[in-house]
């Protein structure tokens, strides 16, 4: 699954890296994303010759993807990870007359887009309710981290991997906070507050799972990180099939405090 996501105004351009890259950039490169997804114009956006466009794993021509459908966003989300140059977007598009959450992760080469992949969830995904993730995401905060209590990338990368592992091996230890909420489709484990009865622990899956093809992004000022993942869903028709999933996680002070996912049903309503 090639891909990533991320969007740059011609008037970006001078400011992008082969490697690095400034968060102001992708800061302004990530408001014009939203703004051709919003209007369905991918015109607006600097790609690449060579750019590499899919959706759910799905190598296409961007001008067949739903970045060229226009749509109102009513909520996103944006990290920024100005080492590898890339910057991940959750949005929510609940109130369009086609609901969608999709997350997406966007590369840049130089001063153009090189890669743009999203996960892209509508009805009949996993848990998927878009009106009851805008109202659940909205309550969440992740301001910004004081630049003395960051945590490094190495710790933010591994927190965000055992949670990831522990689904292959129920004994891996997850440094979990309390509280910590996971939003997974429309399903909230928190309660609206910060009661320490929010909690992100899970049950052993009924067999070992391995979560391959992890793509990142990792931003320290907001304790976050993005995989985006292949999850070897279990349903009646698919048993071997890994489908698209993506991960959010916000971490302080090394502990997990928020969980989003988006996984992709091959099945409509897969483990309902």
């Amino acid at each position: 699954m090639l891909s990533s996501l991320v969007l740059v105004g011609a008037s970006l351009a001078t400011h992008a890296s082969a490697a690095a890259c400034s968060r102001s950039f992708l800061e302004s490169a990530t408001t014009t994303y939203l703004k051709a997804q919003a209007a369905g114009q991918p015109s607006l956006l600097t790609l690449s010759p060579t750019v590499s466009y899919a959706e759910n794993d799905t190598p296409m021509e961007i001008s067949k993807g739903v970045l060229a459908s226009p749509m109102t966003i009513d909520y996103s989300r944006s990290i920024y990870d100005s080492e590898a140059c890339t910057a991940f977007t959750e949005l929510n598009a609940a109130s369009s007359p086609h609901p969608y959450v999709i997350h997406t992760r966007i590369v840049f080469a130089s001063d153009s887009i090189s890669t743009i992949e999203s996960v892209v969830t509508d009805d009949g995904d996993w848990i998927f309710n878009a009106t009851a993730h805008l109202n659940y995401a909205k309550q969440e905060k992740w301001d910004p981290i004081p630049e003395a209590a960051r945590d490094t990338r190495a710790t933010l990368k591994a927190a965000a991997d055992a949670y990831l592992d522990q689904w292959g091996n129920p004994s891996h230890p997850v440094p979990l906070g309390t509280p910590c909420a996971r939003l997974e489709g429309g399903m909230y484990t928190g309660t609206g507050n910060q009661s320490a009865a929010n909690t992100c622990l899970m049950g052993a899956f009924p067999s070992p799972l391995k979560i391959g093809n992890r793509r990142y992004v990792i931003d320290e000022t907001l304790g976050a990180v993005s995989i985006f993942n292949e999850f070897p869903f279990i349903e009646a028709t698919a048993e071997d099939k890994a489908m698209p999933s993506s991960n959010l996680f916000r971490v302080q002070g090394g502990l997990i405090r928020y969980i989003h996912e988006c996984t992709v049903c091959a099945t409509r309503n897969c483990g309902r």
